[in-house]
């Protein structure tokens, strides 16, 4: 793994659940690296990932990096064959992600990029729904983003205080995962109309606001987002907030404790039964993504979330942008992301 911040403890912890524990870590800070590897059991610590590539030849490589750190580091690693993770937010923009999915394609490498919301298992067991025509014609998605954290000039500082100094924040760093959950679930973004606005004048970037998606056959998707307010939970991180998924034969909802109801077409709501996975943050979802790359890079079943298939979401996340700045609907066919990540 090359990164000891906040985030690298959940995926060491992952990693080690899914039976296939780190061995080495990897910090421009060696202290930190030392301190994080001592505490969840890692083998060795190094404060230079090409040393470490060199040393260890591991099977995989994890990269829990900043976006503008991230290239010299999965280029290292590809060149040496090494499959790799990457972090999101994947890339320092457009034009550095498709450089390195080409690399990662030339070098015949896998590149995944660790995007972990669409394996939530309230997510997954709504795409099994939708597979088995439960809900029948999809009309459209709904999701309440309301994390509760942002409020007051100490907002986020006691987690990833680079949030307060993130350009483009909440659809970049937060809304990116619902892009790909709203694509998950159903299908490819056709349309996109946006307005964000800044709420916490603590932070540089935006922390709320509204994005319309328009899908195939007419679905709709809206993501409310909000990182200053709560939801009904005990604990808000759990879902991030709540979801309606609405088909012409009911109205799926998830609630902030991961419990899923189901309305049937003038019917009442029940409770859906399923498997909600643990209670920590998003039900287990890192585990579960880690799994997944581990079962492809041992039998070869499909992969979910490589490089190539993840560009759409950068592509939707620069129309979202270029709809707020521009204030008009963007449509995807022959939309060009721009390289700047400011607004």
């Amino acid at each position: 793994m090359v990164g000891a911040g906040y985030f690298a403890q959940f995926q060491i912890g992952g990693w080690r659940d899914a039976g296939f524990p780190v061995i080495a870590l990897c910090d421009l800070d060696m202290a930190r690296a030392s301190e994080l590897a001592q505490r969840m059991d890692v083998g060795a610590a190094y404060d230079n990932a090409e040393a470490m590539f060199d040393a260890v030849k591991p099977t995989l490589v994890d990269v829990v990096l900043p976006s503008a750190a991230q290239a010299p580091v999965v280029r290292a690693a590809l060149a040496r064959r090494i499959p790799v993770i990457c972090q999101k937010p994947f890339g320092n923009d457009w034009i550095q992600a498709v450089a390195l999915t080409e690399f990662a394609e030339e070098q015949q490498t896998a590149l995944v990029v660790h995007e972990n919301f669409r394996f939530a298992p309230w997510f997954r067991e709504c795409r099994r729904l939708i597979d088995a025509d439960a809900l029948g014609r999809m009309h459209g998605i709904a999701f309440r983003l309301r994390p509760g954290d942002g409020q007051g000039s100490q907002a986020y500082l006691d987690r990833q205080p680079y949030f307060q100094q993130m350009p483009q924040f909440l659809v970049r760093e937060t809304a990116v995962h619902f892009i790909d959950t709203f694509r998950f679930l159903l299908g490819e973004v056709q349309a996109v109309t946006a307005r964000l606005r800044r709420l916490n004048p603590h932070i540089a970037g935006e922390d709320a606001g509204l994005i319309i998606f328009e899908f195939a056959d007419s679905a709709t998707g809206l993501f409310d987002g909000n990182r200053l307010n709560d939801h009904v939970a005990l604990s808000t991180r759990r879902t991030m907030g709540e979801m309606w998924l609405e088909g012409e034969k009911g109205v799926l909802r998830l609630d902030g404790d991961a419990r899923l109801w189901w309305k049937p077409h003038h019917g009442s709501e029940a409770a859906h039964p399923y498997e909600a996975g643990d209670a920590g943050a998003f039900g287990g979802a890192c585990t579960r993504l880690q799994a997944h790359v581990l079962s492809h890079l041992r039998t070869g079943t499909p992969l979910e979330n490589a490089a190539r298939d993840y560009l759409p979401n950068l592509r939707v996340q620069a129309a979202i942008y270029a709809s707020h700045v521009s204030g008009q609907r963007v449509t995807l066919a022959n939309f060009t992301p721009e390289t700047s990540i400011t607004t």
